[in-house]
């Protein structure tokens, strides 16, 4: 995660105003995993918003201190750097995080998988904006990837690698995660009307604002123009994440090549420009975001659950942003 000079507390912070039906508006920022974070919220009185607003942020920080591969410190740097000389003994929380990414890669048929580090690094998307690599060097790192060559050992809650040069990446789940745990802390301090939002890619609207029993209005934007968008639509105790192909990207003999990568082929995925998914959680909208991306509109299809919506935007002539079906 892209934590660099993100090491201290700060939060940038706009006065609490009073909102409809007497109600406080607060809007409270702070920088983790390498994007900002905010959360605006509503309540009776300013102080417990404050508490409570000041409570998630210091939650999105703890997460980051636990995820970034940044820092070499955090309980994930300690696995990519030990695992396979060792057993790594890991909290409950981060093998429980792990466990779900696993299941995750099994029912996408592995097109999601947290151990894509290596493939990140041979194409330049980790601390860099991307470049085209020989074909020699994505096979092997393809030989560093998969998460079958992770061994978890529940009664021990332990992590090793069977093979060297695993690196675990938690770009694809990270805010994700993080977005669900600020909810949770949400609630806890009485908080019943919030949006928070993770860099504006993973967002969750906790009951309704209230001027609009619908739910928290947002905004999908087209992916070739940032300036219109492709669909509105209301949250309410729902979440939303995008992944698109203009998120990060470089060109490359008159190819566009995103950071979304395919863990099956070593390439990055082509056939789509973007992915919406509305779920009930933000962890599965944005880890299913990416397999949505890889795996298409066909497989999207006979493999989204009910209580999701997809928005998908293909990547071919003609082709217009569809809800799939």
């Amino acid at each position: 995660m892209r934590t660099a000079l993100l090491f201290l507390w700060v939060i940038c912070a706009q006065l609490a105003h009073a909102g409809p039906q007497g109600l406080i508006r607060l809007e409270r920022s702070a920088p983790a995993m390498g994007t900002g974070f905010t959360i605006d919220l509503y309540g009776a009185s300013a102080g417990p918003l404050e508490a409570a607003a000041e409570a998630a942020l210091e939650e999105a920080q703890r997460l980051d201190r636990m995820l970034s591969d940044y820092r070499p410190e955090s309980e994930l740097s300690q696995v990519n750097e030990h695992a396979f000389e060792r057993p790594v003994k890991v909290s409950p929380e981060f093998f429980a995080l792990l466990s779900a990414c696993f299941d995750y890669s099994r029912r996408s048929e592995g097109s999601f998988d947290i151990t894509v580090g290596a493939l990140m690094r041979v194409w330049g998307f980790y601390k860099g904006s991307g470049h085209l690599p020989h074909r020699a060097e994505v096979a092997a790192a393809l030989e560093h990837v998969g998460y079958r060559h992770v061994i978890l050992d529940p009664r021990a809650q332990t992590v090793r690698f069977d093979v060297a040069g695993i690196a675990l990446d938690p770009g694809g789940v990270g805010k994700g995660y993080a977005v669900d745990k600020m909810v949770g802390v949400l609630k806890n301090n009485g908080i019943a009307s919030a949006l928070i939002s993770a860099g504006g890619s993973s967002i969750y609207g906790l009951g309704t604002p209230p001027d609009d029993p619908r739910g928290w209005y947002v905004k999908i934007r087209d992916p070739q123009d940032s300036n219109k968008k492709v669909a509105e639509l209301y949250l309410r105790d729902q979440s939303l994440s995008t992944s698109g192909n203009y998120e990060k990207f470089f060109w490359a003999e008159g190819q566009l090549y995103s950071h979304i990568m395919d863990p099956r082929s070593g390439y990055p995925a082509q056939g789509v420009m973007a992915v919406s998914v509305i779920a009930p959680s933000t962890l599965d909208s944005e880890v299913w975001a990416k397999p949505y991306y890889i795996l298409g509109r066909a497989w999207t299809e006979i493999h989204k659950p009910k209580d999701f919506r997809v928005l998908m935007c293909e990547n071919r002539v003609g082709a217009e942003c569809e809800w799939v079906k």
